[in-house]
């Protein structure tokens, strides 16, 4: 733990439990990636800090389980109006916090956040359950769902209160209560919203959020005997290590993991806007969205001409400070993921592929305060062999490999040929093509002619390494809450 008198000025976040704010004795360093500083201590909680959370959350469970729908429903909205009401200060802590754009804060991030927590809000009044009637046996049969009990969700760095809500408010508008541990990384929009909790009139114990590491607090976490339901949104890697810690509980487990995500695009997409959302779905939040673009399959007559355009279009996707109005990317969460997606490039580039612009090729003009940030301009490569990492494995960084295809057939088969199978896309004019092709891409998720359009009623999640369950309107409901069939003998 860091004691120099510069750190008394830092933020300092403490964790949240049983509804009061609570101190940890040792802490994480968090640096802002806009310019390489510490600026920010959060707690590295570990097995005292996650029982208590636990025990808080357990004590909580019986009366908010026994609340109606709409009384829950009416904290989610409760507190999703206060996110809204500060939401230039969320936005303003979330873009220093993880390195992304103000601009895409401000429009994305918090909005949906709030957004979150009214959908599901809305949805849990929604749900209806089945029965049946066998008259031969005098039976009638219904179903009830109720409430599983403690659910431990881990959420991801890339996208902070963003993909933390899309799990608390599911979560507890289904009548569990929580322990939550967002990302060591990126703590500071959870402190601030467990601030908002009180107003919001969310009972001591129903969310409690344990700050800290994967490997201490997560691990405790995912281990306790009494969290029978896991949430985590992150790398292949971890969800591995959770299923074996789970496993001798048999949790319920959903694990929303990464992508490398194709997009195919045939001789007659619409170009111009084909090449105008390749380059969002290849560079937004600077890559670091699971659903981002990664590999991109070209039919060989447009080849030339795609690539050019979208080169082009990729050299004015400008990097630069968060606060800057005029960029659209902003600096990579860390010094160690920024050597390693600048690694995949070096990698390429000794492989014989053709780095077209960005890293190692295009300057960076920063600000003289950003000078020591994490920042990576948006990179376009070409030659790359479909088995090399630099295709294989998930970057999540600006980086994007462009290749040529021949036939319907060969673009299928390529974009399945990788261990992920999360989000695609298909441009094309083509009905038929674009149902048929939609149809045998292996993805939980595909676009066609768009990108990253979501109807948070239906199914989000992945199938291969990308992960297992799905969460969503009803998804959600169901993977929060377990099913019981009652027989009743008239």
């Amino acid at each position: 733990m860091s004691t120099s008198s510069e750190h008394q000025t830092h933020l300092v976040l403490e964790n949240y439990i049983g509804g009061k704010f609570v101190a940890c004795g040792d802490s994480i360093d968090s640096y802002d990636p806009s310019t390489g500083q510490v600026y920010c201590s959060v707690p590295d909680s570990g097995q005292d800090e996650v029982n208590a959370a636990v025990a808080a959350a357990k004590e909580a469970f019986p009366d908010w389980s026994s609340r109606s729908p709409e009384q829950r429903a009416q904290v989610l909205n409760k507190l999703a109006d206060l996110i809204e009401a500060n939401l230039d200060e969320f936005a303003q802590a979330e873009s220093k916090d993880q390195g992304k754009t103000l601009a895409f804060a401000r429009t994305v991030d918090i909005p949906r956040s709030v957004h979150n927590f009214r959908f599901f809000a809305s949805s849990v009044l929604h749900h209806t359950n089945d029965s049946t009637q066998m008259d031969h046996m005098g039976c009638l049969n219904y179903t009830v769902r109720s409430p599983v009990g403690v659910a431990g969700l881990i959420s991801p760095w890339n996208l902070p209160l963003y993909l933390l809500t899309w799990k608390i408010a599911p979560a507890v508008a289904a009548g569990n209560t929580v322990v939550a541990k967002p990302s060591e990384m990126t703590s500071v929009t959870a402190w601030m919203m467990c601030k908002l909790m009180q107003e919001a009139g969310v009972p001591p114990g129903v969310i409690n959020i344990v700050f800290g590491s994967g490997p201490k607090a997560g691990d405790t976490l995912v281990g306790h005997p009494d969290v029978p339901l896991v949430s985590f949104t992150g790398s292949t890697a971890t969800a591995q290590r959770i299923t074996e810690r789970s496993a001798p509980y048999c949790k319920k487990l959903s694990l929303e993991l990464g992508g490398k995500n194709p997009a195919l695009i045939f001789a007659d997409a619409d170009l111009e806007q084909c090449v105008a959302t390749t380059v969002r779905s290849s560079f937004s939040n600077q890559g670091e969205i699971c659903l981002c673009t990664s590999r991109v399959y070209v039919e060989r007559s447009i080849y030339p001409q795609f690539l050019e355009k979208f080169v082009a279009a990729a050299r004015k996707w400008k990097t630069g400070a968060p606060s800057d109005p005029g960029s659209n990317n902003g600096a990579l969460i860390s010094k160690e993921h920024l050597e390693k997606v600048r690694s995949f490039v070096a990698l390429a580039r000794s492989e014989g592929a053709t780095v077209h612009c960005g890293e190692g090729v295009d300057r960076l003009e920063l600000p003289a305060q950003h000078a020591g940030g994490y920042f990576l301009p948006a990179t376009v490569l070409t030659g790359v062999a479909d088995s090399s990492r630099v295709m294989q494995e998930e970057i999540f960084g600006p980086v994007v490999c462009v290749s040529p295809f021949d036939t319907e057939e060969e673009a299928v088969a390529r974009g399945n040929n990788v261990r992920f199978g999360l989000g695609a896309v298909v441009w094309s004019r083509d009905v038929g093509r674009v149902h048929r092709v939609a149809g045998r891409i292996q993805a939980g998720l595909v676009w066609t002619n768009c990108w990253l359009i979501r109807d948070l009623n239906l199914p989000f999640g992945g199938m291969k390494s990308s992960g297992t369950g799905r969460e969503g309107g009803r998804d959600s409901y169901h993977f929060f809450t377990e099913v019981k069939t009652i027989c009743v003998k008239h």
